[in-house]
């Protein structure tokens, strides 16, 4: 029997602290990794002009090169002026400014390449051990720039090795002035400072993730809500029809004499199978019913309740105009209750949206279908508008796609909005609306 032995806490912390090490600063030291320009829709850049915000997305890799060309400078001068050396110590003026420079296309080997370099800087200078002034400020923007561009945890590492190798080296030349307690101290204020930076740009960037991912199910959310609404306006409608169709498969043997075998099995065929969708129809509607859901009392509106809808929008403010164009005739209710859906809906949108506007609503009759249009003029008074969630529109483009329809909705005119349907109507046989048969 094999026994699996449980690491203490402190065994797992030190093992994940060793990963950790392992994956910041050993793993991947070559990648080729140039530093990306600056996003243009920044707080600061997007307010400045079209001509400057061009050269301000390079702002981080001037500010590394005014400071590797600072330094390299001073190095110059600092080897000119007191090295016993003369060029050696010149030429090694201009290492920590290349490291710097090198933190622009390949970080990590920045960071070790800084590390390496501190003690042949320290040999060939005469001041502060292990730092003078041009080094103690190369390395400073090393480990600002590699922390920036990679994550806090790595900062962490990089100042305790910096504070390991400056201790370290401090011990082999004690009559110099030390400058690793000045870099611990300046490093870790300055690390804590870009940590923090980036700590806050995570949590914004998790932010803006998560209001996506919101906002998509929102809208996911409301679609299902309005396809479930539909549903239910759509049963009655449903359901009538097809209990008209058992009740008259019922009624049909009786009304021709002496009918054959064959069609009277035909009417009860027809009768049983009008029940059996009835019934599947209310299970369905059952299961998409909310828990607080009550059936209307009164059938579902067409268009021939238009005109009362429009008297208590007027009663509300609204001045509404109604046109009717073509021949008026009866069409299919799911046609007519989606049609009454959508005016509905785009006045109610005008009232919220466009306080004090006067709306017009358009109906045409035309062969093979019906034209629905709304527009709304902009909003007048002291009424501020409502801003809304956009769950109308979703709710009249399901109506519409429900019927193979075409709808537009957009700014019309100077501020106003127009909302255009168009539902078609397949053509009937003469005679298909009446129940009686020949």
């Amino acid at each position: 029997m094999t026994e699996t032995k449980t690491r203490s806490p402190e065994h797992q912390a030190a093992a994940g602290a060793i990963d950790g090490l392992r994956q910041d600063l050993f793993q991947n030291v070559l990648d080729y990794r140039p530093l990306s320009p600056l996003g243009t829709d920044g707080p600061v850049i997007r307010r400045l002009p079209r001509t400057v915000r061009k050269g301000a997305v390079w702002f981080p890799h001037a500010v590394v090169g005014l400071v590797a060309l600072i330094a390299g400078m001073d190095g110059v001068f600092t080897a000119n002026t007191y090295s016993p050396f003369g060029m050696v110590t010149g030429l090694t003026a201009f290492v920590p400014p290349a490291v710097l420079l090198m933190t622009l296309v390949r970080p990590v080997l920045a960071f070790w390449a800084s590390i390496a370099s501190i003690p042949l800087v320290a040999g060939l200078s005469s001041g502060s051990w292990p730092w003078d002034g041009s080094a103690f400020a190369c390395h400073l923007g090393v480990l600002i720039v590699v922390a920036a561009r990679t994550r806090p945890r790595t900062a962490v590492w990089m100042w305790l090795i910096t504070l390991l190798v400056g201790s370290v080296l401090g011990n082999f030349a004690a009559s110099y002035s030390s400058s690793t307690q000045p870099m611990a101290i300046v490093s870790a204020l300055a690390l804590l400072l870009v940590a923090l930076v980036q700590v806050r740009r995570d949590a914004q960037r998790e932010v803006t993730v998560q209001r996506t991912v919101t906002a998509v199910e929102r809208d996911r959310r409301t679609l299902l809500e309005e396809r479930t609404t539909i549903a239910r306006e759509l049963h009655d409608v449903v359901a009538h029809h097809m209990s008209v169709v058992a009740i008259q498969a019922e009624a049909a043997p009786y009304r021709v004499e002496n009918p054959p075998p064959e069609l009277e099995q035909a009417f009860v065929t027809i009768r049983e199978n009008a029940v059996a969708a009835l019934t599947e129809l209310r299970r369905v509607l059952g299961v998409v019913r909310a828990e607080d859901y009550e059936a209307p009392d009164a059938p579902q509106p067409t268009l021939a309740e238009l005109d009362r809808l429009l008297d208590n929008v007027r009663e509300t403010g609204l001045e509404t105009e109604k046109t009717v164009t073509g021949a008026v005739r009866e069409l299919p209710q799911g046609v007519e209750l989606s049609a009454y859906r959508i005016v509905q809906e785009a006045l109610s949108n005008t009232l919220r949206h466009a306080p004090g506007a006067t709306a017009k609503v358009e109906i045409g009759y035309v062969l093979g279908g019906l034209g629905v249009r709304v527009v709304n003029g902009p909003a007048r008074g002291l009424v501020k508008p409502s801003p809304g969630a956009g769950h109308g529109i979703t709710g009249m483009r399901e109506r519409v796609a429900m019927l193979n329809g075409e709808m537009t909705a957009g700014a019309y005119g100077d501020g106003g909005y127009e909302v255009a349907v168009f539902l078609p109507v397949p053509a009937q046989r003469s005679g298909a609306e009446d129940g009686e048969g020949a």
